[in-house]
Parts: structure tokens; C-alpha cells; sequence
């Protein structure tokens, strides 16, 4: 038994309320040494005379990567309170007790050995809004989806698509293009809109803000705006804003006043300035978004910063309605603003998602003081690998996803938000190089893994782009010019993610087999009533694959909706680059 491998603490994620009345407990033990693990528990005061009442019940591995195997549980405490404990038996049937103070060949009898979940307050859990959970979102860029009013067009306006994206250019993206392009989104079945910024900026991204309290005049005005939100509303769909609170743009007035004021200036601890005088040219002599000059960081530490910023997060919601908030460089922000953040955020509209751009481990972020969710860069960075740049082994690929899973609560990972692309990234079609099977398989996995799926503008009709700004060109409005077989697999994917229960969020994740020869994975997604297996080959040769699940069942595949049984051999041959979702029936 290699003990120095098994590992739990008592912390978010390897024990955590789950809701009111559940406990979900991990452990983590060497991959293929343990034959079993069984939790030992009880309440901490439960005696019989001196011995305490504990309870035992076995623990289900609920996946594994190279080096791990990860073992959980869920369990309903009479009174929320616990102590606990894990026997774990190895292959060679050697046992041993894990708790708190160490390893013991015995059941310890002093309780205070134990691990400690002090008492379950309903407060204390995380909680995420549940309409995120079976949400299908769509970013859009302003300037770049549709123009619908051209009297809102800035000086140099160029014809819409009339040449390739630029860092500077213009092509008269708004509000009203948005409202008029809306059925074209409820018919493809997206129920939240992600809008970068909108905010008074000066250039075409938008994430150097001017004013927070004014919207960008090329988008339209407020009135313009508080239409579309109602016409989103109207169609089930929500509306999540860009929040830049970690740097102002160049132009935003506090910053002009340092410029011209310098040490004089009432703004001078608004910002994170290293000298005086301030030059905003070249290296900035201040903190900023990287090193750009033009975006210099905000000290969100100041009270006059912080007051702003709240009141910045306050208006947007009580006067326009939105849904939510999407954070930008939410890492680099420190965490008591966060958190006075969602004390805000939550108090005008406890139903308000609130996102986090962070491209690494975030648990520091997800304790339920902070944030909703933040971007699964993770996710995206594993699944881009695997299928797009055919870089990583089935394997590995399933590795990092067990691993991604694991790294976080369930409840988290419930509304985790699961992109492939975005403006900051090249679009999904060119990482794949231009192989449109690549990118159906992208699109089955994420809109039947765990966490809540985000579409970047255009990717359902086949565009393309590399590296910002070519990932930024005008939308492709002309049918003609559209992939509408792309569009109408992109269309039946959320549909059935909308209809059937497992293949979305209600169902857990799990991988049943992979093939690094052919680079073909099977997984499960199922509920109490409902289990789908899905097959994917994510290689130019036919695979053959045999899923022991699946002998002697009666089947229902969803694409073809064909119906079969398989025999105990339990085969399945896959074409190069196809799938299979196969819903068992009896």
C-alpha cells in the first residue's frame, strides 16, 4: 500500500456541502492500488457509552489519470455534523485507516484522530444560479456581428466584411445588428448572449474603458440597449456584460487627471503609479494590463476605486436588467473587492452569474464568496489538443479531463464555462485546419460534457481566423457563403442537450475506455433513469471498440435513430473521424 501517495484534507474539494443536506467527500490514491475504499463516519457526539457510533459505506472510484485514482461519496449527516475517516484495502488485501493525525493499522477510538466537518450552514454552500446549468451561450463581439444602423457609424467606417480585420479598424457592429440577428440565435437554440465590452472605449475591442457608466456610441445609446435586453428576455435568453475592472483604458478621465495633474492630482491613488512624473508612452513607469501603456491597472484597494467600480456594477444591473457579469483579468484583482463584489451583485439580483476570466487553477475564487464560475481554459486547452491539433493521445486527453473534473467541486463544475475559442484565441476551424470533422467532434464533446457551453460568433456557420485580430473579422451573414450543415449539426446538438436529460448537466461524466491506436474514447453521461454512451474516433482510420457496457442491451443511437442490440461481444466499429451516442433502453 503506497500510503504516501493517498491524500484528503478537509478543504473545498475534497469535502464540501453539495446542498443543504449532502456532503461530497474525495480521496485520492495511487492509480490500480486500491481494490477498495470505505468511508468511516459519524456525528462527533454520537456514543454509546465510550465508543462512538460510526457507520461505514463503500466509495465509488469515480475516475482515474496516470497517476491517480479518485474515489468519492456522498453523504446525508442526521445533524450536519462529521467526523470521518477512510479504510482503503489494496490489491493485496493489506488495510488501512486514514484520518487526519496519520496512518493506523486499527480503527482509532479517540475521535479527535479524525477528519472534521465542523457543522453544514446553508450559507456556506456554493450556490450558482440554476438557470446557468442548462444554458447554451454565444459570444458576440460587437463591432464585428452585424450592422444595423449606419447613421451610428464611426468616422472610417469600412464595408461590412470588405476586408480582413485589423487591430484598428472599423465596421459599424451595434446594438440594433443584435436585435435583428436574434431569431437567427433562438433558432439555433442559444439561450445566453456573452457580450465583450460595451462600454465608452476607444478602440474596436472595447477593454480600454473611458466611462463604465456610458455606452459606446458606435453600439447605440442606453434606451437602444434596454430594447435589446428585453428582446433577449422575451426569447429565454440572458445577457452577460464584460466587466473591465482591472485597468481603465488610456482615455478614462481619472487617469487623464494624473497625465495633466500628476502628484497634484486627487486621482493619484487610483492607480498603481511607481514614480512621478507618469509617462504614458512606451514602458509605462506604472502598472498596467501587461505592459501596455494604454491600459493602466486600477488600484482596487482604494475606497474611491472600489465605490466607483460597485456602483459601476450596481447600475448595469438595476437599470438595464442584465443577467450577468463576465470578469476580465478577474486573477489580478484582489480578493476583498471580489467579494464585496458579489455581496453587491447578489443583493440587487441574487440570480446575477458571475464569471471569472482565469486561465488556471481558480479555487481560490470558487468558495462561494467569489465567483459563479470562471473560464475552463483547462477544458478548452485539452479538447483543442486532442481533437483539433491532433497533438495528445486518447489518454492523455482523458487524463487531463478526469484531472479538470476533479479539481473542482461538483457543483462548480455544473457551471463551468466550457469554451473552444474566443476573441482572444484563433477560431476552432483553423486550429483544426480547416477539417470540418475535427470540429463536429469538438462541438459533440462540449455540448455533452459537464459545465455550461460557449459558442463563438460565426464558428456554427464554419468561419475562420487565426490570432487576434483575425479571429475578430465580421460576421458571415450571407447563407450562400455559410456552412448550413455545420449550422444545422451545431442546431441538433443543443437540442438534444436541451431534451435529454443525461446528455447535459444532469448527467455525471465519466470515461469507460480509450484507444491511443486510433485515438477513439468512450464515455458515459447518465442519470438514475437514463444512460448514454458515446463513441468518438478522432482519427483517419476505422476503429473497432469493444464496450463491455453495452452487451446484451437494447439500444438507441440519437443521430441515426436507429435501434439495435448487441450481442455479448459488444462491438462497435467507428469510420474515421465519426461518433456514436448510443441511449441504452432496457
Amino acid at each position: 500500500m503506497f500510503i504516501e501517495a493517498i491524500n484528503h484534507r478537509a478543504i473545498n474539494q475534497y469535502v464540501y456541502a453539495r446542498d443543504k443536506e449532502t456532503i461530497d467527500i474525495m480521496l485520492e490514491t495511487k492509480k490500480d492500488d486500491m481494490e477498495s475504499v470505505e468511508l468511516l463516519f459519524a456525528d462527533p457526539y454520537d456514543f454509546k457509552e465510550d465508543k462512538w457510533q460510526y457507520k461505514t459505506k463503500q466509495m465509488i472510484k469515480s475516475g482515474s489519470t496516470k497517476r491517480i485514482d479518485y474515489w468519492k461519496i456522498s453523504v446525508t449527516p442526521e445533524f450536519r455534523r462529521l467526523r470521518y475517516g477512510f479504510r482503503c484495502t489494496d490489491t493485496q488485501k493489506n488495510e488501512g485507516i486514514v484520518t487526519e493525525r496519520g496512518f493506523y493499522d486499527s480503527i482509532p477510538a479517540d475521535i479527535s484522530h479524525y477528519f472534521c466537518f465542523p457543522y453544514l450552514h446553508e450559507v456556506d454552500i456554493f450556490q450558482a444560479p440554476d438557470w446557468v446549468k442548462d444554458t447554451v451561450w454565444y459570444q458576440i463581439f460587437p463591432e464585428r456581428f452585424a450592422n444595423g444602423d449606419s447613421l451610428l457609424n464611426p468616422a472610417g467606417t469600412l464595408p461590412w466584411g470588405s476586408t480582413d480585420p485589423t487591430p484598428t479598424n472599423l465596421f459599424g457592429g451595434d446594438f440594433q445588428g443584435v436585435m435583428d440577428n436574434l431569431d437567427y440565435l433562438q433558432n439555433l437554440g442559444i439561450t445566453g448572449i456573452y457580450f465583450t465590452p460595451i462600454f465608452k472605449a476607444y478602440s474596436n475591442h472595447k477593454y480600454d474603458t473611458i466611462d463604465y457608466f456610458e455606452i459606446d456610441p458606435q453600439f447605440g445609446d442606453k434606451e437602444t440597449f434596454k430594447k435589446l435586453v428585453k428582446e433577449c428576455h422575451k426569447r429565454g435568453i440572458k445577457v452577460m456584460l464584460d466587466a473591465v475592472f482591472n485597468h481603465s483604458g488610456y482615455y478614462f478621465q481619472p487617469f487623464q487627471d494624473v497625465l495633466e495633474k500628476q502628484e497634484r492630482s486627487p486621482y493619484k491613488d487610483w492607480f498603481h503609479l511607481w514614480e512621478f512624473p507618469v509617462k504614458a508612452g512606451g514602458y509605462p513607469n506604472y502598472d498596467a494590463f501587461g505592459f501596455v501603456a494604454s491600459m493602466p491597472k486600477l488600484n482596487t484597494t482604494n475606497p474611491e476605486v472600489k465605490k466607483y467600480l460597485l456602483d459601476v456594477a450596481r447600475y448595469w444591473i438595476e437599470e438595464f436588467d442584465i443577467d450577468g457579469w463576465r470578469l476580465d483579468v478577474a486573477n489580478e484583482v484582489d480578493h476583498a473587492f471580489w467579494r464585496d463584489f458579489r455581496k453587491v451583485v447578489k443583493s440587487i439580483k441574487p440570480s446575477t452569474y458571475i464569471l471569472g476570466e482565469i486561465w488556471h487553477d481558480s479555487m481560490p475564487w470558487l468558495q462561494g464568496d467569489q465567483f459563479d464560475a470562471v473560464m475552463n481554459y483547462p477544458f478548452t486547452n485539452s479538447a483543442v489538443d486532442f481533437f483539433a491539433k491532433q497533438k495528445i493521445t486518447a489518454e492523455d486527453f482523458a487524463n487531463n479531463l478526469t484531472s479538470i473534473l476533479h479539481m473542482y467541486p461538483a457543483n462548480v463544475n455544473e457551471v463551468s464555462f466550457n469554451l473552444l475559442d474566443s476573441h482572444d484565441t484563433p477560431r476552432i476551424l483553423t486550429l483544426a485546419n480547416n477539417n470540418k470533422k475535427l470540429v463536429k467532434l469538438l462541438y459533440l464533446f462540449q455540448l455533452s460534457f459537464i459545465g455550461t457551453p460557449c459558442i463563438y460568433y460565426g464558428d456554427e456557420v464554419g468561419m475562420t481566423g487565426g490570432e487576434d485580430p483575425g479571429c475578430r473579422a465580421c460576421m458571415v451573414w450571407d447563407t450562400k457563403q455559410q456552412d448550413r450543415q455545420l449550422f444545422a449539426f451545431v442546431q441538433n446538438l443543443i437540442q438534444l442537450r436541451r431534451t435529454i436529460p443525461a446528455f447535459g448537466n444532469k448527467g455525471t461524466f465519466r470515461f469507460l475506455s480509450v484507444d491511443n491506436l486510433t485515438n477513439t474514447i468512450v464515455y458515459e453521461k447518465a442519470t438514475a433513469e437514463e444512460q448514454l454512451i458515446f463513441v468518438l474516433n478522432n482519427s483517419n482510420k476505422n476503429s473497432k471498440t469493444t464496450i463491455s457496457q453495452l452487451a446484451n442491451r437494447t439500444v438507441e443511437e440519437l443521430f441515426t435513430k436507429e435501434k439495435s442490440k448487441f450481442t455479448e461481444d459488444a462491438t462497435v466499429n467507428v469510420e474515421p473521424f465519426g461518433y456514436y451516442c448510443f441511449r441504452v433502453t432496457n
